[in-house]
């Protein structure tokens, strides 16, 4: 068995033989028997778990401290950082700006980024990514006023855009589509749990005090800039690329995993870049003005219509609920009345409880392979806790809110991921999954604008911010939905064919 594809520079041959004990027949395959069939399914369970344990563990834990390291500033402030550092700009809010100025760099590198991705090969070009932060972080310890903390923020964003966008993508070239959302909640999660702990690790940190002639706020940057800069040079040893360029499976594992992908979807080898492609998904205003663009290049005696969705603002409406828990919940529970200590405290346990329920959501979708329904459904979860967190009487009720508001939103990320993974040319998920993180950014910009301080200490205003970006996720979802169930509808009956490809059906 063999093949290779078209100009993508990677011209690829495996072979399997016989006497090979993967397989558990070699009988001639009939024209409708999928080409990954022949395939033993104990060593297809082997080979994934060897894929799982090369790439979810350290992409995890490299997202956890970029969660972290993008939400320290908060910590940082509160232990001194505030008096310190000098106001270039009189008294205009530069903390806000500092903590804003992140934003605009990441959104603006998200779609280059995964181009950058195609040509230099994910270890590259995520090594590159990961040092980089972290230099722009050891750089905050050394700042001398507000003015080069906004430079060096302005430099972790244009970094860490490249990251996320980059592992979507990668995530899903490497699986079927009905495994990808346990793999992406594993990634997410495990780093969304991780970054729980981000308040208390600044504030252990801090403790140090004035050691070495720095200030406890300096260590914090210092040391979580360090720990980033050695996970960058281990993600050169460690993360593989695309499955048609890894080095770590046998040639015959390689084979599976690509004869898999090409069952599935047809896109087991990159399609070739041109400047023409990106051009045709990004040009058309329809995905500003929808969110992503989805579209699949046709001959044109066959093009296929192009549709657009919603799924980068979905992904802003989750996205926008993550950051203002990530930036505000210690400022929420102060407005409770909890003294700094135990409002760091608290901030951990409801990301612990969100990485249980995410992962549960997500073994659900993969299970009944139903995406938009268990979205749906945590986005109902967020609704409750954010009319919870904002009208509840008692300081227990409207703890258990802010439960609820992670609960739903973080177990929304890999799942609107998974639902925007139904492009089935690479390219396309390279554009698209960059487009929709890039939106993610836009909701952080968001996120920073609504929680206001004249509003405290409840915050009436961005809570029901939150809950407007809940609504509009639930009116796309339902769109997109009524368009897939539409079209499949029409496949089915011989009418039309799905993204050019006989049998596909979209993820519903």
């Amino acid at each position: 068995m063999s093949y290779s594809k078209g100009n993508s520079g990677l011209d690829l041959e495996f072979k399997t033989y016989r006497s090979d004990p993967c397989h558990v027949n070699d009988e001639v395959q009939s024209p409708n028997t999928p080409i990954d069939a022949h395939y033993d399914p104990k060593f297809v369970s082997s080979t994934l778990q060897k894929i799982d344990w090369r790439m979810l563990p350290l992409l995890g834990l490299i997202a956890s401290i970029a969660l972290i390291d993008r939400a320290n500033l908060g910590v940082a402030r509160i232990s001194g950082m505030e008096s310190d550092l000098v106001r270039i700009l009189g008294d205009s809010p530069t903390p806000c700006i500092a903590s804003m100025i992140f934003f605009p760099t990441y959104v603006l590198l998200e779609v280059p980024g995964n181009l950058i991705l195609r040509w230099l090969g994910a270890r590259c070009w995520i090594t590159i990514c990961v040092v980089g932060w972290g230099a722009a972080q050891v750089g905050m310890a050394f700042v001398p006023h507000w003015g080069f903390l906004c430079l060096t923020r302005a430099l972790l964003g244009l970094f860490e855009a490249g990251y996320f966008p980059a592992m979507a993508f990668i995530i899903t070239t490497w699986y079927k589509r009905e495994e990808v959302q346990k793999r992406l909640a594993a990634f997410f999660l495990l780093a969304y749990g991780l970054a729980g702990f981000g308040p208390l690790l600044a504030y252990a940190i801090q403790l140090l005090g004035d050691s070495a002639g720095l200030r406890g706020w300096r260590w914090i940057f210092l040391v979580e800039g360090l720990v980033t800069i050695v996970l960058g040079i281990l993600s050169w040893l460690y993360v593989p690329d695309l499955p048609s360029r890894n080095t770590f499976l046998t040639p015959v594992e390689t084979q599976m995993v690509l004869d898999r992908i090409e069952a599935d979807r047809q896109d087991s080898l990159p399609d070739p870049i041109t400047g023409e492609k990106v051009l045709e998904h990004l040009c058309d205003p329809l995905i500003w003005l929808c969110g992503e663009l989805k579209l699949f290049m046709l001959p044109s005696s066959s093009r296929a219509d192009t549709f657009y969705y919603g799924s980068a603002l979905m992904y802003l409406g989750c996205m926008m609920a993550i950051y203002a828990m990530a930036f505000f919940l210690p400022v929420l529970l102060r407005g409770m009345g909890f003294d700094r200590r135990d409002s760091l405290l608290l901030s951990t346990p409801p990301y612990l409880v969100a990485v249980i329920s995410g992962f549960f959501f997500a073994w659900l979708a993969d299970k009944t392979k139903k995406r938009a329904l268990w979205v749906f459904v945590q986005t109902l979860i967020t609704i409750a806790g954010t009319m919870i967190t904002a009208y509840g009487q008692l300081n227990g009720v409207r703890y258990f809110g802010l439960f609820l508001v992670k609960m739903g939103a973080s177990g929304s990320i890999p799942g609107v991921w998974a639902y925007a993974s139904l492009s089935i040319i690479i390219l396309q998920r390279a554009v698209s999954t960059a487009v929709i993180v890039a939106f993610g950014g836009v909701g952080g910009i968001f996120s920073t604008l609504v929680f206001r301080q004249k509003d405290h200490p409840n915050y009436i205003p961005g809570i029901w911010a939150i809950m407007a970006c809940q609504f509009m996720i639930i009116t796309l979802l339902a769109i997109n939905t009524w368009i897939f169930h539409r079209r499949n509808k029409l496949a089915a009956e011989g009418k039309r064919i799905n993204e050019g490809t006989p049998g596909f059906f979209y993820t519903l």
